[in-house]
């Protein structure tokens, strides 16, 4: 028997387990036990053509089988098969900066005293500090932790790159940001508190979306890279940058109750696309926002990424090259899992063929706004204004108002005239919905309920609509009584 892990985006799809006990001799046997026993497991784990999809790791006691042939690696008893989807960084250190200042003021000595008396660190490993520029890109949840402990370091030039404001459902985990800051530029609320901290630190504010346009520009000029971002696109935008230009890029990852860290793009060592060659589709890996997040992960992994930083800086330790750091808060249970750089990866193998940014909005099969079409007025295709489906309730019209979201998230808030069929559970609970009727399907802010409808339509349903924006949405155009989260 193989114990085979299911990370917590897919246990959705397998009656909410995080492990099981499958007999096989080989990976591939244990996955065709797992896909058939959870059948809906099989469209995330491979594509249409019977193959694991790229973005899905594999590993056998955490050991990487992704080079070998891995559906076809042998399984032993009491063997652990890990699934690593990607989830919307004693060695020289990092180039060395220009000569550090000579020396720290009276002040600096007294607020450092407690690195300077470490052999580790010293009046040297200060100055390297001092002397060093780190680039940040995002200042929400792991920026929150990262922007306030390597100020507190005191890294002496930091540039965080943001264009959003506070918004109250942030201060659970971004405490950077304070109740006195929502509406306030990310930005400039995240750079008062670093300099409250530190009034020494220097703070570059790039108030932009990180694109391909201006990445390199922005990023040309700092030493290292700390990913803090959300989203695919910029994540792999991040890692194409720092491998083009030759910066660290510290990365981590959160969902839920798991994160990941280590360390991409380090001479010698893997890359973003080593690990995860192609992003999933859209909509498939829930964001933070569709998800949730413990609020106390962002700390811990953003502090493992601070940690990781100061450590090149100063280049003491044992740097996350090459090694992957998986976090699981309910278990309090780390993991580390080993990384090889692929000789085959476009970006950073031995005959790269990405050798400049490109579109990744694009390239994470984000359909470009602008180019799309605007929903029939009054028709069945497209989305579905909320006050449209006040009007429609209002009128008496007959047709279904199908919330996809999670029970816990009905309890929160509903509109009563909804039925209730999560979407990972209605493939199996399609039958209680009529294709004769006309339906409209919600969730908290559309991205689920869009899946739904495409789902739906796949099945035969020809009169599905999405109600745009969401809950979120109704509460804003509708019933302001019904509460945000």
């Amino acid at each position: 028997m193989a114990k085979i892990l299911i990370p917590t985006p897919l246990r959705q799809f397998a009656d909410k387990k995080d492990s099981v006990q499958l007999q096989g001799a080989t990976v591939g046997e244990v996955l065709k036990s797992l896909t058939g026993q959870y059948s809906e497991l099989r469209r995330h784990l491979y594509n249409d053509e019977g193959k694991l999809r790229s973005f899905v790791n594999v590993y056998v006691n955490d050991e990487d089988i992704r080079y070998l042939n891995k559906e076809a690696t042998p399984l032993t008893d009491g063997d652990t098969v890990s699934i690593v989807p990607s989830i919307a960084g004693g060695s020289a250190g990092v180039a060395s900066p220009p000569a550090p200042p000579l020396t720290l003021s009276k002040d600096e000595i007294l607020r450092y005293s407690r690195h300077l008396i470490m052999p580790e660190v010293g009046m040297d490993g200060q100055l390297k500090l001092k002397s060093a520029k780190v680039a940040l890109i995002g200042t929400g949840g792991l920026g929150a932790p990262l922007g306030m402990y390597l100020a507190a370091a005191g890294i002496g030039r930091i540039g965080l790159v943001d264009f959003d404001v506070v918004d109250f459902t942030n201060l659970q985990r971004q405490v950077i940001h304070g109740t006195k800051d929502v509406g306030k530029k990310k930005l400039d609320s995240a750079a008062e508190t670093m300099l409250d901290i530190n009034p020494y630190v220097e703070i570059d504010r790039h108030e932009t979306a990180l694109t391909s346009e201006n990445a390199l520009g922005i990023l040309k000029d700092y030493d290292i890279v700390v990913d803090g971002t959300d989203n695919f696109p910029t994540r792999y935008l991040v890692n194409d940058a720092c491998v083009l230009l030759g910066k660290p890029n510290v990365y981590g990852s959160i969902f839920r109750f798991e994160g990941q860290a280590t360390i991409f793009a380090y001479p010698g060592g893997p890359c973003y696309r080593c690990l995860y060659p192609e992003p999933p589709p859209p909509g498939l890996v829930p964001s933070c926002a569709e998800g949730g997040v413990l609020g106390i992960l962002p700390g811990t992994i953003g502090l493992i990424q601070a940690t990781e930083t100061v450590k090149l800086v100063l280049g003491i330790g044992e740097p996350l090259i090459g090694r992957l750091v998986l976090y699981d808060a309910l278990a309090m249970r780390f993991r580390e899992l080993k990384l090889r750089r692929n000789p085959e990866c476009p970006v950073c193998g031995d005959h790269p063929t990405i050798t400049k940014l490109i579109d990744y909005q694009e390239f994470c099969g984000i359909p470009n706004q602008q180019h799309q079409e605007a929903p029939m007025a009054g028709g069945i295709d497209g989305d579905i204004d909320p006050v449209e489906v006040k009007a429609k309730i209002d009128r008496g019209d007959r047709f279904v108002l199908l919330d996809v979201r999670e029970p816990h998230e009905y309890q929160i808030c509903n509109i009563p005239q909804a039925k209730l069929i999560p979407l990972g559970d209605l493939p199996k609970r399609v039958n209680e919905l009529d294709s004769a009727d006309e339906i409209v399907a919600h969730c908290k802010s559309g991205m689920r309920s869009a899946k739904a409808v495409d789902f739906l339509k796949q099945a035969g349903f020809k009169k599905v609509r999405n109600m745009k924006g969401g809950i979120l949405a109704w509460s804003d155009k509708v019933d302001p009584s019904v509460p945000k989260y």
